[in-house]
């Protein structure tokens, strides 16, 4: 009887090795830590226990920055992930990569998945398609700029939480009345270029660059150093001069300050919700990100971060079935509002959207629903519907070297845009040449 039941045992061993081994394994790098890593290997959890037929591993690889260059250097090494994630400024460095790409619109038809492409929310799809309209990665991870307030801190410095912050010239008074009553902190930012300079421009309508800001060639140039930009900047200095704006690094390590209740209004993406609402011990909100009233009569749309996932050729024929079927998932409209709502990044899909809203979400969470309406309220323009710069991160780095300077006091606005301006373009003029 026992070697009966051993026999059975080793049966069942062999036949659940057997079953493992026939897995098509799944390689993704990711550039999320903390509650979004958490959420992300929760999806992939998800995804492996819904089927048996793929397994999808994922793993960190760094920040935005470091997950591309590893991503480049895998490739050249022969060594690529099925799916990278890769932050929207690496847009179009992917799109040069000749072939060190397998177009996502490709990639579902091989993996027979169904793939209807104008689900896909329009503001956030169009970051990410060919000059034909067909997408080139997924969108996973879009989010957009909104403001943050410390209710709470407005209410002891005897500012009611409620007051009118859509403009610009409104937060000003209102930093000032924070200023006098003694607050630290009034004002800061996360992703300086992409708020105050990048989204700025868009939800102002004039360009950052020029061929519609990259979209129609290589040969753009950049345009940031314009009139309604340097006047953003140089109020912005004014306030990190008096105090009333702090800055506190490149990224997002403003964050900590404000998930701490030091600061009054922040400047960040829409995806600060996950950490905010775990960590703040405060009354906080979100609101739309404020214009200027000077240089238009209302905002036009902001444009996304974030990132997508670009699938990496030199895969096998089973492996690109196993990749579409995992991009699905991820695009299902359960999966999608359940991302959504737990992180505060867009849905990517109208579906999505839709099912949150019906959900009561939007009701029981008042504002959370601003980023999606800030995207998708108006028809975007040419100057509105995102970048696609080469060597954006580079133009980055430099765009937060010169506005560090101005922070400084060292520079004023327009002597440090413009220097922005010029040593971009080099590196732009590089990238066309390279990609000719």
């Amino acid at each position: 009887m026992k070697h009966t039941i051993s026999l059975l045992a080793t049966a069942a061993v062999l036949g659940s090795a057997q079953s493992a081994m026939a897995q098509t394994e799944i390689e993704m790098w990711h550039a999320f830590t903390g509650r979004l890593g958490e959420l992300v290997a929760e999806q992939v959890e998800t995804f492996n226990g819904s089927q048996s037929d793929y397994a999808v591993v994922a793993t960190h690889k760094g920040n935005y920055s470091e997950t591309l260059n590893a991503g480049i250097a895998a490739f050249r090494a022969g060594e690529q992930p099925d799916i990278l994630m890769v932050f929207e400024v690496g847009t179009a460095t992917m799109m040069a990569a000749k072939g060190a790409i397998k177009p996502v619109h490709e990639v579902m038809q091989m993996g027979g998945a169904e793939f209807d492409q104008s689900k896909y929310i329009g503001s956030v799809k169009g970051y990410y398609t060919s000059a034909d309209g067909d997408m080139l990665s997924l969108p996973f991870n879009s989010s957009t700029p909104v403001l943050w307030v410390n209710r709470d801190k407005l209410q002891e410095a005897g500012i009611d939480p409620d007051t009118d912050l859509s403009t610009w010239e409104k937060v000003g008074s209102v930093l000032d009345q924070l200023k006098e009553a003694g607050v630290d902190c009034p004002m800061t930012t996360a992703w300086q270029s992409w708020i105050h300079l990048e989204n700025f421009s868009a939800y102002h309508d004039v360009p950052f660059a020029t061929k519609d800001n990259g979209f129609g060639g290589t040969d753009t140039e950049l345009a940031f150093n314009g009139e309604p930009q340097v006047t953003h900047i140089q109020a912005m200095a004014d306030w990190a001069k008096d105090g009333k704006f702090i800055y506190a690094g490149r990224r997002n390590e403003g964050g900590a300050n404000f998930r701490a209740g030091e600061c009054a209004l922040f400047t960040e993406s829409s995806a600060g919700y996950a950490g905010i609402k775990a960590e703040a011990q405060f009354d906080f909100e979100v609101r739309p990100l404020p214009y200027w009233e000077s240089v238009a009569d209302e905002p036009q749309n902001t444009i996304i971060g974030g990132a997508s996932l670009w699938v990496m050729e030199g895969q096998t024929e089973e492996e690109y079935k196993g990749v579409a079927a995992f991009l699905n998932f991820l695009s299902s409209p359960e999966i999608q509002a359940k991302w959504h709502q737990d992180t505060g990044y867009l849905p990517i899909t109208a579906e999505a959207g839709e099912l949150t809203r019906s959900q009561g979400f939007y009701d029981e969470n008042p504002g959370t629903d601003i980023a999606v309406t800030q995207m998708t309220a108006k028809e975007p323009t040419n100057n509105s519907k995102g970048l696609r710069l080469g060597s954006f991160d580079q133009i980055r780095g430099i765009i937060d070297e010169e506005l560090e300077a101005v922070w400084a006091g060292d520079k004023d606005a327009q002597t440090a845009l413009d220097s922005a301006v010029e040593r971009g373009n080099a590196l732009l003029r590089r990238f066309e040449q390279s990609s000719r």
